[in-house]
């Protein structure tokens, strides 16, 4: 059945956009990360009710929902108006809440700033790290499992992260005095416009190494490499994308690890031709054996296959292999092998075959009327 959007956000299936909005909105400030910090049951769900609200937001996205579900956002590689579901990440979810509250100096009207104590102070999580995996049509068909080098940053081990020189303490920020926070006051056409930003000398979290550590600078990390084991689904496609929790930079001084986005891209066969889930490969078969019909063996993605060739069959016919492509990965319908007939017709001649063309020639003349040369194009 896929997700439900409507009960995600709390909603009946004829809610108009406003009542989708108001939803959405008073949903998405109560689970936003800046509200919760380093609560994963938290972030789930603001990504969970950000992706109910990309979609029901948008007309076209909402009417193939509603007549076909999840699974109508997905037809294709990259789904129904751009819809990719190999990870709705927190990138897109704060992507969609910027869009959703219109962008406009909003963050003391959502999260009470102005009053003291804004959602944005305590550790900002790391960066995420974005990785692209290329994949054989071959991979793709039955899943693979990679293991890929990464570089990130990671937990100094002198300090263990804490950014202070061992023996050594933390102090008060003098830029945010302890408030983790810097407020810059505007006036505009408006009236006047409070900005609070992270403070960029303690990060948010209020306090700064009294000394700091000789190994990392004072920041708690260092650029490290490690290996990542990657399960790759089958079945996906060149711009799909999964995410792996944790595996990205960790934040400043301790704070949580960002996130590891793999990014997939198919590499180009050299047989096969890709279309959604089904694949296409070329047969070439001689004049005779397109005649009288024959038994080959066609290359798949599984291995090579028998396959009965008609007598009679045209140049350009097209022959399906059932359930012989690519899986869905959505829980689909597997594709299908599609093979493509191409007679050769010998560009030389010599001996024996000479001789044998020019009395089927013969036959062939004398056996078919001027008539039956010409057919109308339609």
């Amino acid at each position: 059945m896929g997700k439900d959007f409507y009960s995600t956000l709390g909603i009946s299936r004829d809610a108009s956009q406003d009542d989708i909005k108001k939803a959405y909105r008073k949903m998405a400030v109560k689970y936003h990360p800046d509200k919760n910090p380093g609560n994963h049951e938290a972030e789930d769900k603001f990504k969970d009710v950000s992706e109910a609200y990309s979609v029901l937001s948008d007309e076209k996205k909402k009417s193939m929902y509603d007549q076909f579900g999840e699974a109508g956002l997905k037809g294709g590689p990259a789904g129904a108006g751009g819809y990719s579901d190999f990870g709705f990440d927190l990138s897109d979810a704060l992507r969609t809440f910027m869009n959703g509250f219109g962008g406009f100096g909003g963050f003391d009207d959502i999260f009470g700033g102005s009053q003291g104590g804004g959602g944005r102070r305590g550790p900002q999580r790391g960066g995420n790290l974005k990785i692209k995996v290329k994949l054989t049509l071959e991979e793709i068909h039955t899943g693979v499992e990679k293991k890929i080098r990464i570089k990130r940053m990671d937990k100094c081990d002198k300090c263990s992260g804490s950014g202070t020189e061992p023996g050594t303490k933390l102090k008060s920020c003098p830029t945010c005095h302890g408030s983790g926070e810097v407020r810059q006051v505007q006036r505009s056409f408006f009236g006047q416009v409070v900005n609070v930003q992270q403070c960029s000398t303690c990060h948010g979290e209020g306090k700064i190494p009294e000394k700091s550590c000789t190994k990392c600078g004072g920041s708690g990390r260092l650029k490290e490499s490690k290996l990542v084991t990657v399960k790759v689904p089958a079945g996906v496609a060149t711009g799909n994308y999964i995410t792996m929790r944790g595996e990205g930079n960790i934040g400043m001084r301790g704070a949580p690890f960002g996130d590891l986005v793999i990014l997939f891209e198919e590499k180009d066969h050299d047989h096969f031709t890709r279309n959604d889930n089904d694949i296409y490969i070329d047969m070439h078969l001689s004049p005779a054996e397109a005649a009288l019909g024959t038994e080959i063996k066609v290359e798949t993605l599984s291995g090579a296959v028998k396959m009965v060739i008609p007598s009679g069959t045209q140049s350009g016919k097209l022959l399906r292999m059932k359930n012989k492509g690519l899986p869905d990965p959505h829980g689909g319908r597997t594709g299908d092998q599609i093979v493509r007939i191409r007679v050769d017709i010998p560009t030389k001649l010599k001996g024996k075959l000479s001789k044998l063309y020019a009395e089927l020639l013969k036959e062939e003349i004398a056996s078919k009327s001027v008539k039956e040369r010409f057919t109308k194009i339609e």
